[in-house]
């Protein structure tokens, strides 16, 4: 079992209760380095290895790591930042200040998310009654990448400050494609041992108890 600290452990010493704990919303801890094609491709075979409504499989990976698109989306995330700096209360904003929202140049590779809905056709089995459901298996494609890339040693970060059209543009998304997450991959130096939004006090960790509830929903 890995400890709680922050020390990277090779992937034949964890399992998945252990990568689950020490996966982090990689921001400030990229080395630098490239994540090399091997561990990359380890990673999308993961992540394309996701259960998917009907065997849909509606995702997409698109790698980006020229370093023109990656300081031009940067620039835009750091837009994004500013301007949802300036709605916050001074409180808040005193807060938010020293968090870092992304490493899209760290990270020296980005992988954009996509979600297709009309992939598997019109009757994709166990989509008619819940839309959603193709949704959901795109995001279960997401987590699939992340746990692997813990494993590895790899630390991923989701960018969400940015306007859709931006970056479909940017990456030449289709129109009837959606991009789900733009995220920040690469080796990290440690896995931070608190997340981020704790350590800086931006909100802590509900208790599991308050997110169980048996035989009905109560409200609490």
């Amino acid at each position: 079992m890995c400890s709680d600290g922050p020390l990277l452990s090779p992937a034949a010493e964890l399992n998945v209760y252990d990568v689950i704990r020490l996966r982090r919303d990689v921001r400030a801890e990229f080395t630098g380095e490239v994540v090399d094609d091997a561990t990359l491709l380890r990673i999308l075979d993961a992540a394309h290895r996701a259960p998917s409504v009907g065997n849909s499989m509606p995702w997409d990976f698109v790698v980006v790591r020229d370093p023109a698109t990656l300081n031009t989306f940067a620039d835009h995330v750091a837009d994004k930042r500013r301007e949802f700096h300036a709605d916050l209360p001074a409180d808040r904003a005193e807060t938010f200040n020293p968090i870092k929202i992304e490493g899209i140049t760290e990270s020296g590779t980005g992988i954009v998310v996509t979600h297709s809905q009309s992939r598997g056709g019109t009757h994709v089995l166990g989509r008619a009654t819940v839309p959603e459901t193709g949704l959901y298996s795109t995001i279960l494609a997401i987590q699939n990448l992340w746990l692997a890339a813990t494993a590895e040693g790899v630390g991923v970060g989701w960018v969400s400050f940015y306007d859709t059209p931006f970056l479909t543009e940017l990456i030449g998304i289709p129109e009837d494609v959606r991009p789900v997450a733009w995220l920040c991959v690469g080796p990290v130096r440690e896995f931070q041992q608190i997340p981020d939004l704790e350590r800086f006090g931006w909100r802590d960790r509900r208790p599991l108890d308050d997110a169980i509830h048996w035989e009905h929903f109560t409200h609490r």
